[in-house]
């Protein structure tokens, strides 16, 4: 047993140890199918996002019937929104990730094998990166019909740089209220969707069809056995996947919260951990929980004394309601129901 396990970690190391680690974790929590099924299982969605610098997030709820753009440039795709949704927007101005009205989740995480464009995507609409998220879950309530827009690939994805001059080279984790999951990654400008039902983990690098492959590894080396300890992409996915795995199943939402809070802590890295020579290895400076059942969107910020939460179904979402926001950075001990506490505000600037 003990060269297996050596083995294992060979081949893992040299498979997956060259490259520097990123930021960001995505594990899912699918509650008990034997007593529910549909939307009546409890899913959440549980996100963690490190960064070697500040990335100031404020939570914005959006309202369906407002028209957007993907661009400031002549051509870029124009929508009105369809669906309400809560965003996480860094900066005041692009959005990491969100969650409508429909239970339909996108979580942007970081991956440096992304390449967005090529010969064949100079001439389309433009989508900046800001906007691209928002874009989806305004349009789409399941993760289907984001995949049928994806495929189409009618628009060419630019971005700004953040952070000192930092490329935003991220890939997608798409849930829906159904547990239908996707994975979007652009390889070369090359749209590639990788679809599955209650996909359990996403990390960083490397893109998905490598890291998938640690499962091989580590299923036959056991979790309970041994799991890989570092703060690294492939570690961390291993570990959230074992223990979304091997955790009990409930539909009880308090529970459920526990168990992925609980699961995200071990994949974080510590407040205000770094390591000198991957500068891309960096502390958590938050995580959150996207309960697509209940349509609530959890907020917990490393430095807040507790989390909190919005309630989507609690909101106004109709057409001609006012955009709302959260300022996360005025308080340090929010806790429980912030929807009362969304104040009226002009929507953020996209930076594109």
């Amino acid at each position: 047993m003990r060269f297996k396990v050596l083995s294992c970690l060979l081949v893992s190391a040299v498979l997956f140890g060259a490259s520097k680690s990123d930021a960001c974790s995505r594990i899912l929590y699918v509650g008990d199918t034997t007593s529910a099924s549909g939307e009546d299982v409890l899913r959440i969605v549980g996100r963690s996002l490190d960064w070697k610098t500040p990335i100031p997030t404020n939570l914005y709820v959006y309202p369906r019937g407002m028209f957007k753009k993907g661009d400031d440039k002549p051509g870029a795709v124009t929508w009105t929104s369809k669906y309400g949704a809560v965003y996480a927007v860094g900066y005041d101005g692009g959005i990491t990730e969100g969650m409508n009205e429909k239970g339909l989740v996108i979580n942007g995480l970081f991956c440096k094998g992304t390449v967005y464009a090529n010969e064949q995507t100079a001439g389309r609409p433009g989508m900046s990166l800001s906007m691209f998220v928002g874009w989806l879950l305004d349009m789409n309530a399941t993760t289907p019909e984001v995949v049928k827009v994806l495929k189409e690939h009618n628009f060419s994805i630019s971005g700004a740089t953040f952070d000192g001059g930092t490329v935003s080279t991220l890939h997608w984790g798409i849930t829906d209220a159904q547990g239908r999951c996707a994975i979007l990654e652009f390889d070369h400008g090359t749209v590639k969707v990788y679809e599955g039902q209650d996909m359990p983990a996403m990390t960083n690098d490397p893109q998905f069809p490598s890291m998938t492959a640690i499962n091989d590894y580590w299923q036959k080396v056991g979790g309970a056995n041994m799991l890989p300890g570092t703060v690294k992409s492939p570690d961390r996915f291993v570990r959230g996947y074992f223990f979304q795995e091997h955790v009990e199943k409930t539909n009880d939402l308090n529970t459920g919260l526990a168990i992925i809070r609980s699961i995200m802590a071990n994949v974080s890295v510590p407040y205000l951990y770094t390591v000198q020579t991957e500068a891309n290895v960096s502390s958590t400076q938050w995580r959150s929980y996207a309960d697509l059942r209940d349509c609530r969107y959890y907020f917990d910020i490393a430095t807040n004394l507790g989390i909190y939460y919005i309630d989507l179904k609690k909101c106004d979402l109709r057409k001609g309601a006012p955009v709302l926001r959260f300022d996360t950075s005025k308080t340090t001990d929010a806790i429980g129901d912030i929807t009362p506490l969304l104040v009226k505000h002009a929507p953020f600037t996209p930076m594109y």
